[in-house]
């Protein structure tokens, strides 16, 4: 395993989330289901920390379905009870409720527009990941312009639990944004990455 200093500060010595930075953290996903995915885990983030969620990420796949979109959009109120009764996940009406608009969302996306969510997603960093070279974490910001505006055109389009604080902690995750500090192992791994 790699020391400390050689990675970002985050995942201290979780092995969890030593495991999630080094694999996952910051490589471009392009899997539009993915992404719907990751935007609703996100979404289930707010006021708590990620590490909660990514220690129940596979007790939200396995009652979601697989995230499959086509799936949770038929969900009726027996599903939104079965989930508020699942202590594996994070039980909040709201947020399951967000989960199933969203995917009646991006179901509409994927079927009218050109290029789908990836390219929703995607064309506000211009199609190609953002590659920042910050040194230490004080330089990383908690939203910027870019996940502003793309906080904005979610609302517009009905998706919830998407301000642009999360937006940005979403487009980090997604590799939208590279924000492994520039010490860490994984930012030339991650910098080196594009699109197949």
């Amino acid at each position: 395993m790699r020391s400390e200093n050689t990675r970002c500060h985050w995942p201290g010595d979780d092995a969890l989330y030593l495991s999630y930075h080094d694999t996952e953290w910051g490589v471009p996903e392009y899997d539009s289901r993915a992404l719907y995915e990751k935007l609703v885990l996100d979404g289930f983030q707010a006021g708590l920390s990620w590490i909660t969620i990514l220690r129940k990420r596979e007790n939200f796949r396995k009652a979601f379905h697989g995230f499959d979109p086509e799936r949770i959009a038929r969900y009726g109120s027996r599903d939104v009870d079965r989930l508020l009764k699942n202590d594996g996940i994070i039980r909040s009406r709201a947020k399951i409720e967000a989960a199933i608009k969203g995917a009646g969302l991006w179901i509409d996306i994927e079927e009218k527009e050109p290029g789908g969510f990836t390219e929703l997603i995607w064309k506000h960093v211009g199609g190609r990941p953002k590659v920042n070279h910050f040194r230490s974490r004080e330089q990383i910001p908690a939203q910027t312009e870019m996940s502003e505006g793309l906080a904005k055109e979610l609302k517009q389009r009905g998706f919830n639990f998407c301000g642009p604080v999360i937006v940005y902690a979403f487009a980090q995750a997604t590799g939208m944004v590279n924000d492994h500090v520039t010490g860490c192992f994984r930012h030339a791994e991650c910098a080196a990455l594009t699109k197949k």
